[in-house]
């Protein structure tokens, strides 16, 4: 695995720089190119248009013709990347927030059978696309809840257990600019084919933290 993803980066060049679908195989930039990447300047608490803007400008997103707040990349059906720009407030219920006219949260999203997922290749995608201000805000960041939680992991071993408890792997993490809500789907061979970062505002995190400790009743 590691050899085709070698391979594909020598051979990708800079094409991996300027284009996300070469970025299912690998995130990592060119050192070269990363001094080019500009500071974010639309993330959640902007407004919808100025998020499109940035979306239609960002190097690392490069959205076809008609798309604005969702982009989605894919070279094959088993290598598939997504970002999305929402007014919902993040988390398992999806609700819009006090004004829906302004982005709630920022996600993106990963599947890739071949190389599989992990979690530095989010936080490289979330480098990649931010640039280095937002990195160091995640970077910083403190974690404020991770899971799966013991009584999850106990839960899930016993009779007509769901294998989702241990099988969502994540944590939230709490920035001083803003929350980032990590996860990973565990897919029973000691790795992971699919997995989100999503940037959030601070006032949403309670609500997300939240939600995630419940699954701990059930």
């Amino acid at each position: 695995m590691n050899c085709f993803k070698s391979a594909k980066i020598k051979g990708a060049g800079m094409a991996i720089a300027t284009t996300l679908l070469m970025q299912i195989v690998s995130v990592t930039l060119p050192t070269s190119w990363q001094s080019v990447i500009p500071s974010a300047i639309a993330l959640p608490g902007q407004t919808p248009d100025r998020v499109i803007d940035w979306i239609r400008t960002n190097p690392a997103l490069r959205p076809e013709s008609g798309e604005r707040l969702l982009v989605k990349k894919s070279d094959t059906p088993s290598r598939r990347f997504q970002f999305q720009a929402s007014v919902v407030l993040p988390g398992i219920a999806a609700i819009k927030g006090g004004d829906a006219n302004l982005i709630r949260s920022e996600q993106i999203r990963f599947f890739d059978i071949i190389n599989g997922v992990t979690r530095s290749r989010l936080e490289e995608s979330l480098r990649s696309i931010y640039g280095p201000e937002i990195m160091r805000d995640y970077a910083n960041a403190k974690r404020v809840y991770a899971y799966p939680t013991a009584p999850m992991v106990r839960r899930s071993q016993g009779k007509n257990a769901s294998a989702i408890l241990w099988a969502l792997q994540g944590e939230l993490r709490e920035g001083k600019k803003y929350a980032y809500w990590i996860e990973l789907l565990q897919n029973g061979k000691g790795s992971a084919n699919s997995g989100q970062i999503t940037v959030l505002e601070l006032e949403s995190l309670p609500k997300l933290e939240q939600e995630l400790s419940n699954r701990q009743k059930f």
